[in-house]
């Protein structure tokens, strides 16, 4: 968006927690305002549109798509639900913004994409470290060769949530478990890098092999682990998990040392700050310090690079683009393949 121009105005899909991360960056914004709400109870849409100061809200996804004074649309509900409400949204002319993962496989994922594109709108996974300041610097960090040649990647995402088997995070048929709700970033992150070392803006894995803890309850995956190989021998090592607290970091080991990202997901942190990323050179004892500071939120600054490329259809990388979506969740199908891990939407034709 050019500056002075009206602010574009996003319609919220649903009213769960990372839903109020993303309006509280979005009010922070340069650029975005919010225009409506929808959850499927009134009385949690009317609450949520109260605490935010949002005029309008409905007891339907359906009711913020057909609102003409919604522009784009924040997709948020739970991963089995992504891929219709995207597809909704496309088809109605909105732009659309939809948490990670954009679907609940490839084959959904390729669904949004195709009806971005028949429908003219705008469509990013919502990957919000990827639209960060220190993404960027990360990347140009490993083109420049900062660590020589790049050898292996290490990337985790796990924590150990509550265990609630009726919940988002264990709940099979809401596309609970490890893989899908945090491992996409580290898959996410060994493609980038892998893609950065190879002059390409992403790369993807030749084989992908996988293991994971399978809860006896839950039937979904609690921690799981893959060690990915791309071509010029790069190989990854990643870890996500729901019920496993690890020290969710990005190492990344190179022939003339390593660079350690400390906060690979939450950068400089949701209200802006200082983030670091530390490169230790072979033969060094000390390591140099890179700081990259900014006072824009996290989520702002996500809102931020859906407007300013609304009419490009996609962001450019390392902002997640079509392509690397795609690249992506096949990824994570051939994951989840490979420790058994079958939801509903895999079987639906």
């Amino acid at each position: 968006m050019e500056s002075g121009t009206e602010k574009l105005a996003w319609g919220i899909i649903t009213v769960g927690k990372i839903a109020r991360k993303f309006t509280r960056g979005l009010f922070k914004s340069r650029t975005g305002r919010v225009a409506a709400v929808g959850s499927r109870s009134l009385e949690r849409a009317e609450q949520f549109a109260r605490e935010f100061g949002i005029a309008k809200y409905y007891d339907s996804y359906q009711a913020v798509i057909e609102d003409p004074a919604v522009q784009v649309v924040y997709v948020a509900t739970p991963h089995p639900l992504h891929a219709e409400w995207a597809i909704r949204a496309a088809h109605a002319g909105k732009h659309v913004l939809c948490e990670k993962p954009i679907g609940m496989n490839h084959r959904e994922a390729a669904s949004i994409v195709e009806a971005a594109r028949t429908n003219g709108v705008f469509l990013m996974e919502a990957f919000m470290y990827r639209c960060h300041p220190q993404t960027r610097k990360l990347v140009d960090l490993v083109k420049n060769g900062a660590v020589g040649e790049v050898k292996a990647i290490r990337a985790t995402f796990s924590y150990h949530g509550t265990y609630e088997l009726e919940g988002l995070k264990l709940n099979k048929k809401l596309g609970g478990g490890g893989i899908l709700d945090v491992g996409c970033y580290p898959v996410s992150i060994s493609r980038l890098i892998a893609g950065a070392a190879l002059g390409k803006n992403f790369e993807e894995p030749l084989e992908v092999q996988g293991m994971a803890h399978i809860g006896k309850e839950s039937g979904v995956d609690e921690y799981a682990a893959a060690t990915l190989r791309f071509p010029g021998d790069i190989l990854a090592q990643l870890a996500a998990g729901v019920q496993l607290t690890q020290d969710n970091t990005v190492h990344i080991y190179g022939s003339e040392g390593r660079i350690e990202v400390l906060s690979p997901w939450f950068c400089s942190g949701i209200k802006g700050g200082t983030s670091r990323l530390l490169i230790h050179r072979n033969g060094e004892e000390k390591a140099e310090t890179i700081e990259i500071s900014t006072s824009e939120w996290l989520y702002s600054i996500e809102a931020d690079t859906v407007a300013e490329h609304l009419h490009s259809g996609q962001a450019p990388p390392p902002a997640m683009t079509w392509q690397d979506t795609l690249g992506n969740m096949e990824t994570l199908d051939r994951w989840r393949a490979a420790i058994g891990l079958e939801y509903d939407a895999d079987r639906a034709l």
